[in-house]
């Protein structure tokens, strides 16, 4: 062998062995120091992790007390401090008066790092508006790279406010949260209603029942923070709901999927009048309590116990409800009511940014909470960490589903972490704990089921800001004594809730809203 071939393999196998021990396993996270190039110098454009950091996620619910979740999350920070030299810090924004107490966090200008979004119902696109998040078109092809590849242009497309990144989108995760009124099937047979229940005039016929003839029973125990309009406009019109927020309740609708860019106004119809005058027809049958404006106990609770036969919510909470009751309360068959069965023609698919992931823009370190998001969404054993606990403790895996250990305690091994952010369908474990029928509801839904149209549009509401805030005060006063029946004249109160929104500024706001519907419609007609 000459000098030559030999100093070129010699060569060769130099290299190969400088690029493996450059290449094994995440070195730049793993040793907090970047990688190193041929000539043996740090690689300025890797991460740079020497220095350890405490990253913030805001989530929303409210905080576990029986010292599981600090367990689960010392497991999720062992693998982040191992790979990016990070550790996350849970900080619970809890539900009593969520929404204010939300807002008021991203206007502190507190310096949040990753803080869960929702642009249907978190006031996202405003606090975009007020420059509450960062801009992600930099950072995250470089300190997300997993994510940034995952997610198709399209979905990226509807995370913009004004052209620049805002937010990452939950754009893979299925999952329904349409509500709907949730009732027991076997009082509903005993009831007279043995079809499945499609209309408020039959919910009304199931809580006569019970009324009627149990006697321990509260027919719908809702507590304070039950609000049913929403749902009746979805029974009893085509209205699509808009990424619009006016507070305690909806003020502003589109007309329909046909016309899709045209204002309603549900709130000066007949609709919202026939809801008030049920509502008090309801409160004064004694299908809630007296004092049900003030009722600060948990309906749910009191649905497993027998003592309440109706509840609310969306189908991701029936799908586990159901199998809850089953076993809390055998033969219950409790039931939902989808409140788009009855009128069928407006039930929209999800929002991608539903749920989703922002940055504070006063994070003093950006790009490790981008890479922590990044393992979060894309490392399996971060993810189930996260979303379902400790194998052995919260869950065990049989037949390829999710089920409760035998020594499982609720009170003391149950745990949540309300991670909304970035779930993903391909690490989901299917759980015994959701129905499994719940598919012949999604078959339903799937009949009728039209795309969702708003998905880039974004209310500027600086134009109308004032007034938007007065409108939702006369909603969040006015709204709930109509809402529960406690008005003396429902008429006279409708009059009074359409006359004080008129003053807060309605005219002016719907009129901005339609002209940049107008605008939108424009954009998206023309990108056909």
């Amino acid at each position: 062998m000459g000098i030559k071939k030999a100093s070129s393999i010699m060569l060769t196998f130099l290299l190969l062995f400088t690029l493996a021990a450059c290449g094994g396993g995440n070195n730049a996270a793993n040793n907090g120091a970047g990688t190193t190039n041929d000539n043996g110098n740090k690689d300025s454009s890797a991460p740079d992790t020497s220095k350890f950091v405490k990253i913030s996620y805001v989530v929303l619910g409210d905080k576990p007390k029986n010292g599981q979740f600090e367990k689960v999350l010392a497991k999720v920070n062992e693998i982040m401090k191992e790979k990016i030299n990070a550790e996350l810090e849970w900080k619970w924004v809890e539900w009593a008066d969520w929404q204010t107490k939300y807002n008021l966090l991203l206007a502190s200008g507190e310096a949040v790092d990753l803080i869960t979004i929702g642009t249907d119902w978190l006031d996202t696109w405003a606090n975009a508006q007020r420059g509450a998040f960062m801009n992600l078109d930099e950072l995250l092809p470089k300190y997300a790279p997993e994510t940034w590849k995952s997610v198709p242009e399209k979905d990226w497309n509807e995370s913009r406010y004004n052209g620049k990144i805002v937010l990452i989108p939950e754009n893979d995760y299925t999952q329904w949260v349409n509500h709907g009124f949730f009732y027991r099937g076997d009082w509903a047979k005993e009831a007279g209603l043995s079809e499945p229940i499609k209309n408020w005039e039959e919910i009304g016929q199931y809580l006569q029942y019970i009324k009627d003839n149990k006697p321990d029973v509260i027919p719908w125990d809702m507590a304070s923070g039950a609000v049913t309009w929403g749902g009746y406009i979805q029974s009893y019109t085509d209205n699509l709901d808009l990424p619009i927020s006016t507070g305690y309740m909806p003020v502003f609708t589109s007309v329909s999927n046909d016309e899709k860019y045209t204002v309603a106004e549900p709130i000066f119809s007949d609709l919202f009048l026939n809801y008030a005058k049920l509502m008090k027809e309801w409160a004064d049958k004694g299908f809630w309590r007296e004092d049900a404006l003030n009722n600060k106990n948990d309906n749910r609770i009191a649905l497993k116990a027998g003592l309440s036969g109706l509840d609310q919510h969306h189908t991701q909470t029936f799908s586990t409800l159901r199998v809850e009751m089953d076993k809390a309360q055998p033969g219950s068959e409790l039931q939902m009511f989808p409140f788009n069965r009855t009128g069928g023609k407006n039930l929209m698919e999800l929002s991608i940014t539903h749920g989703g992931t922002s940055l504070g823009a006063h994070s003093k370190n950006p790009e490790r909470a981008l890479m922590a998001y990044d393992l979060i969404r894309n490392n399996e054993e971060i993810y189930h960490l996260i979303n379902y606990g400790i194998e052995g403790v919260q869950y065990e895996i049989k037949d390829g589903k999710r089920t409760l250990p035998a020594n499982y305690n609720e009170a003391s091994d149950s745990f949540y972490a309300d991670f909304w952010g970035g779930r993903m369908d391909k690490f989901e474990i299917p759980s015994e704990t959701v129905w499994s029928e719940i598919g012949t509801l999604y078959d339903e839904y799937d009949k009728i089921k039209i795309p969702y149209p708003y998905g880039q549009f974004v209310f500027d509401k600086t134009p109308v800001e004032s007034e938007l805030t007065a409108i939702s005060q006369v909603a969040g006063e006015l709204g709930p004594a109509i809402n529960f029946g406690k008005v003396s004249d429902p008429a006279k109160a409708v009059e009074e809730f359409r006359a004080k929104i008129k003053t807060a500024g309605y005219d002016k706001v719907k009129a901005e809203l339609q002209k940049q519907l107008d605008a939108f419609k424009q954009k998206m007609e023309s990108a056909k």
